[in-house]
């Protein structure tokens, strides 16, 4: 199924390319070089952690589905109906996957990738969660309850995964009908947005119908400033993916009850202690008014981050392509390069210099 994405790569540089041309034509570009490296940069990373860990991706649903009562088993799965029901339950369970990831500080540790960009684009839909699937996958094990065969759910789980692609753009305006009932551009720009009034809302994959059902709709009705409220200020793909786990770390080592350790594990994004001294949010205008992250590097630099970004490529499609017929710690050895790779391609288009003693820690 994997090798699937590998048959889609094309399809996504060509309407990424599509895009950003249209942008440029229309002066209304959304894209800059050292961003565009950096989302992509995390799906690479997210299909290299995939490649490692099966075992999350499909391997405990398989078991579970294995031994679950005959009666859940039918052939209704295997006809195209079953299949849109199938698609249909998925995007059900991973509207309460995606809910729970803002609404609860460890998940929001694994999902926060995605919303680091400060700008929305296709490449932002690739923007994808190393940690994600790890941490969800029981989410979707009620599937498996229901009888739905391994290769259905992981046909569901392409098709949600796919759609989510075209509903990442600037360029598509409201669709009428069709924002009320389904996700789409407007509404997951709310979604990605960290205006006041949009924050957490719109979680739908392909259905907003779950939103409108459980509280959680709002229209586009304002200009979006997009990122997230605590700036990751960093093109280190290898933080982007830990930021907020350290963080987390260093509140639960530093928490003066075990009551505190729990709280800061399972709360809400941001929450602290009502003893601590209170904080203050940027004010809606300070939001509006953020600078973007955008540190000046030189031409040759720039080049030498999308030389490495090619090379990272490489690998993850020669990984994919392979997986099947690599030892775990071949697909792992695999995974530290690219990783490595990345990180180079993240230092090259930052603007402070790269340190001896960083290139030996790599």
């Amino acid at each position: 199924m994997s090798q699937i994405i590998i048959f889609a790569i094309p399809i996504f540089i060509t309407l990424t390319v599509v895009e950003y041309l249209y942008g440029v034509l229309t002066r209304r570009n959304t894209y800059r070089l050292n961003d565009t490296i950096s989302s992509l940069s995390q799906g690479l990373l997210s299909q290299t952690i995939a490649a490692c860990t099966p075992l999350f991706q499909i391997g405990l649903y398989s078991m579970l589905y294995q031994h679950i009562p005959g009666w859940g088993h039918s052939n209704l799965w295997e006809t195209w109906y079953g299949i849109a029901l199938a698609v249909i339950i998925y995007d059900f369970c991973d509207y309460w996957l995606h809910r729970t990831s803002h609404e609860c500080n460890f998940f929001w540790a694994a999902h926060v990738v995605h919303h680091q960009s400060q700008h929305f684009n296709f490449s932002t839909a690739l923007r994808q969660e190393s940690a994600y699937p790890i941490v969800g996958c029981m989410f979707f094990f009620p599937m498996a309850f229901l009888g739905i065969p391994p290769e259905i759910y992981g046909t569901a789980a392409l098709v949600v995964l796919l759609y989510q692609f075209w509903i990442h753009t600037e360029h598509i305006g409201k669709l009428g009908w069709f924002d009320r009932i389904f996700a789409s551009p407007s509404n997951h720009r709310v979604h990605h947005s960290i205006n006041a009034r949009y924050i957490d809302k719109n979680y739908g994959a392909i259905f907003v119908i779950w939103d409108r059902l459980f509280g959680t709709f709002e229209p586009e009705s304002e200009t979006c400033v997009y990122g997230t409220l605590v700036p990751l200020n960093s093109w280190n793909p290898v933080k982007a993916v830990s930021s907020v786990f350290s963080d987390m770390a260093k509140k639960i080592a530093h928490a003066g009850s075990w009551a505190d350790k729990a709280r800061f594990i399972y709360k809400y994004p941001g929450w602290t202690p009502s003893h601590y001294l209170p904080t203050t949010g940027d004010t809606t205008a300070q939001i509006n008014n953020r600078a973007k992250y955008d540190p000046s590097v030189s031409k040759n630099r720039a080049i030498a981050a999308v030389i490495f970004f090619m090379l990272a490529s490489a690998t993850t499609i020669i990984l994919i392509w392979h997986e099947e017929n690599m030892s775990w710690t071949n697909k792992f050895l695999t995974a530290v390069l690219v990783a490595g790779i990345l990180w180079m391609a993240g230092k090259m288009i930052s603007a402070r210099k790269i340190a001896r003693s960083e290139l030996l820690s790599i």
